[in-house]
C-alpha cells in the first residue's frame, strides 16, 4: 500500500475570488469546516499516511489550519507561480525513492477511489470520470487502457472522460518534468510531463466509480455541500 500522498494547493484560486482573497481555496468552508478537512480525512480513511501540502497563495493559512484540526502534513512552498509540474518538483525530495499519489487540493473522490488509484507497480496511474460539461476539463484519450493523450478544455467534442486531476507516480515522474519546457503560459504543465510517460505507455488510466467533486468556481459550492451531506 501506497502511504505518501502530494496535495497541490498553491494556486491563488481566482475564479473563486472574492471567497479566496483571504484564504486559500482549499479552505474555503463547506459543510462547516474546511475544504481541505474532508480531503485529509478520506485520504486518512484511504489508507494515506505521510502528507505533503504545496501552498503557495496565503500558505500560512494553511499551517493554522493543521495545527488547529490536528492534523500533521510537511508543507512545501511554491515561492513563484511556475506551474504543476514545476509544484510537483518541488515534493521530490520528500518522495525520495517511493511512490506516492499526487491530487488537487480542490477536488473531492471517494474513499474507495483514493484507494482503487494506490497500485503498487512500476507504472503510472491518472483517474478519470465522465461528464456532461466536458469543457470545462482536459480530456483524456486512451488506448486499450493505457493514456494516449489530454486535449486541453476543447471547444469540439473530443470524448467526455476527463482528467480528475488524481495520480499515482513513481519517481519516474521527476525524469519527465525535467525533460519538458514552458508551455505557452510560461509555466511547466504537469500534462506536458504525463504525455512524455504516455510516449513510452507509462501512465494507464483508472476509471473512477463514484462521485467527483470539482471545487472550480463558487456555484459548486452548494453542490458540495449537498455532496457530503449525503456521504456522512
Amino acid at each position: 500500500m501506497i502511504r505518501k500522498a502530494v496535495i497541490m494547493a498553491a494556486g491563488k484560486g481566482v475564479r473563486m475570488m472574492p471567497l479566496t482573497k483571504l484564504v486559500p481555496k482549499p479552505l474555503i468552508h463547506i459543510n462547516g469546516k474546511p475544504f481541505l478537512y474532508h480531503l485529509l480525512i478520506r485520504l486518512k480513511k484511504a489508507g494515506y499516511s505521510d502528507y505533503a501540502i504545496i501552498v503557495g497563495h496565503k500558505g500560512s493559512k494553511v499551517k493554522s489550519f493543521l495545527q488547529e484540526y490536528g492534523f500533521k502534513a510537511r508543507l512545501i512552498h511554491q515561492d513563484k507561480r511556475l506551474g504543476t509540474a514545476h509544484a510537483l518538483k518541488l515534493a521530490s525530495k520528500f518522495t525520495g525513492h517511493d511512490q506516492f499519489i499526487a491530487l488537487g487540493g480542490d477536488s473531492l473522490w471517494s474513499v474507495p477511489d483514493l484507494r482503487k488509484i494506490s497500485k503498487d507497480d512500476k507504472l503510472s496511474y491518472v483517474a478519470t470520470t465522465k461528464v456532461k460539461d466536458w469543457k470545462r476539463y482536459g480530456i483524456i484519450v486512451e488506448k486499450k487502457g493505457y493514456l494516449s493523450r489530454i486535449v486541453e478544455k476543447p471547444k469540439k467534442f473530443v470524448g467526455n472522460q476527463i482528467n480528475t486531476g488524481l495520480y499515482k507516480f513513481t519517481p519516474e515522474i521527476y525524469d519527465a518534468i525535467a525533460k519538458i519546457g514552458k508551455s505557452s503560459r510560461g509555466e511547466y504543465e504537469l500534462t506536458d510531463a504525463l504525455t512524455l510517460l504516455a510516449k513510452g505507455k507509462k501512465i494507464r488510466t483508472v476509471k473512477c466509480q463514484d462521485a467527483w467533486i470539482d471545487m472550480g468556481c463558487p456555484e459548486d459550492i452548494p453542490l458540495i455541500d449537498n455532496y457530503l451531506k449525503g456521504a456522512r
